[in-house]
Formats: C-alpha cells, structure tokens, sequence
C-alpha cells in the first residue's frame, strides 16, 4: 500500500509533510514518486518543507532520502506520545536546494546522511631524555596529550598546532601521522579517531614559556612511562606507548591503544 503523504503549513514559509508507516514489501518506488510529488509541490509556495520521523521508522528514512530531503539531525523530544517525549530525525528540502539531479544536488543529499566521526588531534612532544608531554585538565582527572578536537573543515595536522599553541601558548609544528587510534563509544561520547603528530623534541625549558588556557589546563609537565601510567587512563597511556613505538616501527593504527 502507498502511503499517502499530507502536507500542512506549520510556519510561516514552513510546511510539514508527513505519511503513515510503511511495510518493507510495500512498492517503494511508487511511495518516493508519491512523496517527492508533495514535497516538490509544497515547495512553490513554501521555502521549506520537512519531515519528523520516528528514529525505528527505518523505511520512511529511507522515504524521504529517496525523495530528496536532507537529514539535518535530531530533535530530541519532540513529539509527546503516550504521556513520554519522543525523539524524531529531522529531515528538509528547500526550495534553494541543488537539483537532484545536479551533481552538487547529489553531494549534497549523501553529506546530509552518511556518517561522520569526531577526530582529535595530539602532539606527541618529547624532551631530551624522552619524557613525554602531558596536560593535567581541569574538566577530568585523567592527563592526556596536548591536542583537542579537530574543526569542520580544518586540517588534521594543522589542528594539533593549533590546539596546543591556544592551549599551551607554544609553536610546535605538527610533524608525521605517527598513530591512528579509534575510541569505542565511551561514557555518553560517540566513537571517534584520536590522531597522535610528532611533536618532535623540544628543551626541557620550554616548560618557562607555557601559557595555560586555565579555563582547560591545570598543568603541564614531562613525563616518563610510568607517571604517565600513574595519572592518565589505561587507554591514553596505551596510546601514549603506541605512539612512542611508531618514531622507531612506524605509522600505525590502534584501538583504544590496542
């Protein structure tokens, strides 16, 4: 059966379309050609169409997909249902969007929905007698490396320098991709890829120049392995040990530091 979307305006400029469930075996194609009808006729007087989908409605995310509409993410709680407050994925079309049938219109649809994964870039800064780098932070009690999250768009590399000359006050230029390390989902955290740099060695009086970020960093100090297994996590100092063995074996890939 052909789901029968329904379209009503919910804002000014702003329609919501919307269609009852749809079964696996249903004809899929004929629901898209359905759909992407209303929405390209609710586009001609409305800048904006969108649809709020239950997150377990796997087939109307495939639906709307199909009928040209971008994921843009979740509103969490959105709808009140049976006394709860329900999350829905967001999905929209605009009148401003690219053709889909334009390569940029294309791109653009996929972007909207394939995964993406946090990245977070560290510098691996040794002294001369090998002793590593590590941050005291103010928002956890575990040392880690100097580093932070990549920006959108911004460079991995680029970004390891970047976060250690805001957060330490020192110009380190990041050097080779020494180690990959993929962190599980973790604690209310998405998975993510820690990207370690060398950070090359520097006097141990470059300490004298640091100026912490204070709002993020409680301290620096060099470290040798075992302070660094005595204050940071098991798989940061996991991490940290990789990352010292890729200077001699070379670039490599972890989990977790495993």
């Amino acid at each position: 059966m052909i789901p029968e979307p329904t379209v009503r305006t919910v804002s000014d400029g702003v329609a919501r379309v919307s269609w009852p469930a749809m079964p696996e075996e249903g004809d899929f194609r004929a629901a898209v050609a359905s759909i992407s009808g209303a929405v390209e006729r609710a586009l001609a007087d409305h800048g904006r169409v969108e649809a709020w989908l239950d997150p377990e409605d796997t087939v109307s995310h495939r639906l709307a997909t199909w009928s040209g509409m971008h994921r843009e993410g979740v509103m969490r709680g959105g709808v009140l249902a049976d006394g709860e407050h329900r999350d829905r994925i967001v999905y929209a079309r605009l009148a401003s969007d690219a053709p889909l049938g334009e390569p940029a219109g294309f791109r653009a649809l996929l972007n909207s929905f394939l995964p993406r994964k946090r990245a977070i870039s560290q510098l691996l800064v040794r002294d001369p007698d090998g002793r590593v780098l590590m941050c005291r932070l103010t928002y956890k009690k575990d040392w880690d490396l100097p580093g932070g999250v990549v920006e959108v768009g911004e460079s991995p590399q680029l970004a390891a320098g970047r976060e250690v000359l805001e957060e330490l006050g020192l110009e380190v230029t990041p050097g080779r991709l020494l180690l990959t390390d993929w962190l599980p989902s973790w604690s209310g955290w998405d998975d993510a890829l820690c990207l370690v740099f060398d950070g090359g060695v520097v006097s141990t009086s470059a300490l004298d120049a640091v100026v912490r970020e204070e709002r993020e960093i409680a301290g620096v100090q060099f470290c040798d392995p075992a302070d660094v297994r005595a204050h940071a996590a098991d798989f940061t100092a996991r991490r940290v040990e990789a990352a010292l063995a890729a200077l001699v074996d070379g670039t490599t890939y972890t989990e977790s530091g495993r």
